[in-house]
């Protein structure tokens, strides 16, 4: 197999349309479907072919590329794209699925001899955009020449944690590290609107704790995005945060653990959604802390 692949696309919104962008611009054919057309049709500027179904997407594909909302709606889909798969080809799931979801799409990638590889990324809009995601993969070893090239045109980084991807050990850790992301983002908005709630100006708060253990890049960066009004578009957006947020609950529940800080972070982001955030950055959680929109 040479390095130049055929790459069905499925799923094109904030993460697929930039990681589809980046496989043509490394050479790729490409063939993007989105279920919202419109959302893929940007991307023919870029070369890639935009398909009218899931099966015109992948037919003939060498590597198949999901990245859709769910697990459930990734299966849907790929039964869509059934009567266009090719036995043998390289599935690469991407989706933020969770565990037991993983398991149902490696049996279906079984059924239809399909090379599973569970590959969820770490990453928002911008180090998508940018090639740099961090890809975490599982999947057997014999079969990672044809997916590697994919990885390398989307991530700055690959990190093989398993031989058996129906196992589900990259979205283990996908899930464990997406705790500490959700946790991170709502404890932001929180501070920012308790000092908003109590008078003090946010900036005595990051003075406060400049350059000490308490400082942190990414608090810097989700309360900039607050202060400052940079909601949208989204680096990650609201809604699919709190669908995350669930699956990790549902994720302690099912192994004996509660997960109080992920609970309570589920319940902001879909009352965030809620109040209209849906569409914007998770950092919109914030408003969740508050019955009205604050008056700047």
């Amino acid at each position: 197999m040479t390095d130049k692949l055929i790459v069905g696309v499925l799923g094109t919104g904030i993460m697929g349309a930039a990681m589809a962008r980046n496989l043509a611009r490394a050479g790729h054919t490409v063939r993007a479907w989105n279920r919202t057309r419109a959302k893929a049709e940007p991307l023919a500027a870029d070369g890639a072919h935009i398909a009218d179904t899931p099966a015109e997407a992948v037919r003939g594909a060498d590597v198949v590329l999901t990245m859709l909302y769910d697990g459930p709606a990734t299966l849907d889909v790929m039964r869509e794209a059934a009567s266009g798969l090719r036995s043998g080809a390289a599935w690469v799931q991407s989706t933020t699925a969770g565990i037991d979801a993983v398991a149902d799409l490696a049996a279906f990638a079984a059924e239809r001899g399909l090379v599973f590889y569970d590959a969820p990324v770490l990453g928002t809009r911008q180090p998508a955009e940018a090639g740099q995601l961090t890809v975490l993969a599982a999947g057997p070893v014999e079969g990672r020449g044809a997916v590697e090239p994919v990885f390398d045109a989307v991530g700055a980084r690959t990190v093989w944690t398993g031989d058996d991807g129906g196992a589900g050990s990259a979205t283990r850790l996908k899930l464990v590290a997406n705790s500490w992301v959700l946790a991170a983002t709502a404890a932001a908005g929180e501070v920012l609107a308790l000092s908003k709630a109590l008078d003090v100006d946010p900036a005595g708060f990051f003075d406060l704790v400049a350059g000490g253990p308490l400082d942190m890049g990414y608090l810097r960066a989700k309360a900039g995005m607050i202060l400052e009004g940079r909601l949208s578009p989204a680096q990650f957006a609201v809604t699919t945060a709190g669908k995350d947020a669930r699956l990790i609950v549902e994720a302690g529940r099912a192994n004996g653990v509660r997960l109080d800080v992920a609970t309570a972070t589920a319940e902001r982001m879909e009352r965030a959604a809620s109040q209209g955030h849906g569409d914007e950055d998770m950092a919109a959680a914030y408003y969740a802390s508050f019955e009205e929109k604050p008056t700047d």
